[in-house]
C-alpha cells in the first residue's frame, strides 16, 4: 500500500480568532498540538484564523510578503515541531500595487516547507437575505485569486483547496477532482445565519457529488467587530455521512481517519464520475 494510500487522520481546527495576532497565532498553536497529539497527519485551520479585526481593512496592516513573516514564520516551524502537515486557510499575502490583500491558504509539510498555495476565487460581497443588514464586501480589501485549481499530494491524500464562499461553487471542486483531488478542504468564516440554512448541507452535497473527504474548519463565536461566525466545524465521508463534528460556540479540535480503500471502492462501485457529460467549463 503506497503512503497516501494508508489510512491516515486528518483534523479541522475551530477557533474564535480576534485582533491580536500573537494571541491568535498561540491559540493555533495549541489546537495544532492537540490534533497532534490525538495522531493526525493533516491539520487544517480556519478561514482567518490569524486575525479577524474589528473593520474589514485592518487586515491590511498584518499583510505579510509572499514567502516570510510573523504569521508564515510561525506555521512552518509549527510544523516542524509537530512533524505535521499544516493547511493554513487563510492568512492575507500583499498584492503587489494594490491596497489588497491575497487571501492565502498556504500548506506547510512537517519539515516546514511550503509546498502549495491557495489564493480565494469567490468573494463575498454580499446583503445576507433576512440578515438584518448584515452586510459584506470581500472585494474592497481582498483580490480574487488566478482561476485555477491546486491539488496538493499529502500523507493522507491528493487535497483539494478552497475556501469558505467557495462551496456555493460545485464547478471548483469538479475542477479539483479532474485534478486528482480524494480529499476537499474548506477553511471557512461562515455567518450564523447562512450556516443554519446552508452550511452542512452544501459541506455533505460537495462530498457526495464528488466522492471525496471533506474537512472543514470554521471559525465560532463572537468576534471583536461583533460579527458572529458558524462553528460546527466537521469532516464528511465520501457517501456524505458527517463522522465527526464540533458544536457551535467553543474552540476545538474536530478529527476523522481517511480510508483511502473504502473510498476508492465506492467510486468503483458507483461511478458517477466517470459518468459526467457536461463539459467542463472552468
Amino acid at each position: 500500500m503506497s503512503e497516501t494510500a494508508r489510512p491516515a487522520r486528518l483534523a479541522a481546527l475551530q477557533m474564535n480568532s480576534g485582533d491580536d495576532v500573537a494571541a491568535n497565532l498561540d491559540a493555533a498553536a495549541q489546537l495544532l498540538r492537540e490534533a497532534a497529539r490525538a495522531g493526525a497527519r493533516v491539520a487544517v485551520l480556519p478561514e482567518n484564523f490569524a486575525f479577524m479585526g474589528r473593520r474589514d481593512r485592518d487586515k491590511l496592516a498584518h499583510a505579510e510578503a509572499d514567502g516570510h513573516g510573523p504569521i508564515q514564520d510561525r506555521l512552518a516551524a509549527l510544523a516542524r515541531e509537530l512533524d505535521l502537515w499544516i493547511i493554513a486557510g487563510t492568512l492575507p499575502i500583499r498584492v503587489d500595487g494594490e491596497e489588497r490583500v491575497y487571501a492565502a491558504c498556504c500548506v506547510y509539510d512537517s519539515d516546514g516547507a511550503r509546498v502549495a498555495r491557495y489564493d480565494k476565487i469567490h468573494l463575498y460581497d454580499i446583503d445576507v437575505p433576512g440578515g438584518g443588514g448584515e452586510r459584506y464586501r470581500e472585494s474592497a480589501s481582498i483580490a480574487p485569486g488566478r482561476l485555477h485549481p491546486v491539488v496538493v499530494d499529502t500523507p493522507a491524500g491528493r487535497v483539494g483547496l478552497s475556501v469558505c464562499y467557495d462551496l456555493r461553487f460545485p464547478e471548483l471542486y469538479r475542477a479539483l477532482v479532474e485534478a486528482g483531488a480524494e480529499i476537499l478542504v474548506v477553511p471557512a468564516a461562515f455567518t450564523v445565519k447562512t450556516g443554519e440554512a446552508h452550511w452542512e448541507l452544501l459541506l455533505r452535497a460537495r462530498a457526495v457529488e464528488n466522492l471525496c473527504y471533506v474537512v472543514a474548519p470554521g471559525q465560532c463565536g463572537t468576534h471583536p467587530s461583533g460579527r458572529g461566525t458558524y462553528g460546527h466545524s466537521l469532516i464528511v465521508e465520501p457517501w456524505g455521512r458527517v463522522v465527526s463534528s464540533r458544536d457551535a460556540g467553543t474552540p476545538g479540535v474536530v478529527t476523522a481517519t481517511r480510508d483511502a480503500e473504502r473510498q476508492a471502492e465506492l467510486r468503483r462501485e458507483f461511478p458517477a464520475l466517470a459518468h459526467r457529460r457536461l463539459p467542463a467549463r472552468f
